[in-house]
């Protein structure tokens, strides 16, 4: 097999800029952990330079095609190739329960579900470097008070702090696709745990955002709090302008 086709089902942009794919990979370092899962490998330009590394490599991949591809041409050896989807994967048996890194050049249609599951799993994940829609990779590591801070950006960085490296022009994929690329990785904060409850903090956060325009005296009005809460200065302001801290404040003072 000679190369795989680019399916938009699986929302397939094959990078083929070597040096970025170097670039890349070297990111998987950072994480000071030995065992690394690469996403969505495709033709393998990630892989190869992952393979380079001193790290104990497996990948997933859902296409058929692709997971053919790499096995014909002794890219990954079958034993450290899972065919399946990550979305819906057992983590914990990949690296026996040890904790890894993630790394790749995700899916679009699907990269926003594959951080939130890794804030998910962040007991196992201490880390995360790839490739989104330049669009995404801003909101994730988007800091309080600009335009693409939202909810993604909120439920990411209460438990990662967030570095964006560079972005990657259209053509450097096959297919290109029509908007830019941006490279960030995740590092998981010391406290994995927040001082408050966490599908309360999720669900405010969600609230708050639903209506970014209008403060959050008005945002969260279907949220009950402590007597007299609300007459806080905190509820003057909209949910772009709140930190993590902010979040987590205004969760402790929920009446459950």
């Amino acid at each position: 097999m000679s190369s795989v086709k680019a399916k938009k089902s699986f929302g397939q942009h094959f990078l083929k800029n070597e040096d970025i794919a170097h670039n890349i990979a070297e990111l998987a370092l950072k994480h000071n952990v030995k065992n690394c899962l690469e996403i969505g490998p495709g033709m393998g330009v990630l892989t190869k330079h992952l393979q380079a590394l001193d790290l104990n490599l497996k990948v997933v991949e859902v296409d058929k095609e692709s997971v053919n591809y790499l096995l014909d041409n002794h890219i990954v050896e079958p034993q450290n190739c899972i065919e399946g989807d990550f979305l819906r994967l057992p983590l914990a048996p990949i690296f026996g329960g040890e904790p890894f890194c993630v790394i790749g050049n995700f899916p679009y249609n699907i990269s926003s579900q594959i951080v939130f599951r890794i804030v998910e799993h962040r007991a196992l994940i201490p880390g995360m470097s790839g490739m989104f829609q330049r669009e995404v990779a801003r909101r994730i590591a988007s800091p309080k008070g600009s335009k693409e801070y939202g909810i993604i950006s909120v439920l990411v960085q209460a438990f990662f702090t967030t570095e964006y490296h560079f972005t990657v022009d259209e053509h450097e994929f096959v297919p290109p696709p029509k908007v830019k690329s941006g490279v960030i990785s995740l590092y998981r904060k010391e406290n994995q745990t927040l001082p408050c409850d966490e599908k309360t903090f999720i669900h405010i956060v969600k609230t708050g955002f639903n209506q970014r325009r209008k403060t959050l005296r008005n945002s969260l009005k279907s949220i009950t709090f402590e007597e007299g809460f609300t007459q806080h200065e905190i509820f003057n302001l909209r949910p772009e302008q709140l930190s993590v801290d902010d979040f987590i404040f205004l969760t402790q003072n929920v009446i459950h």
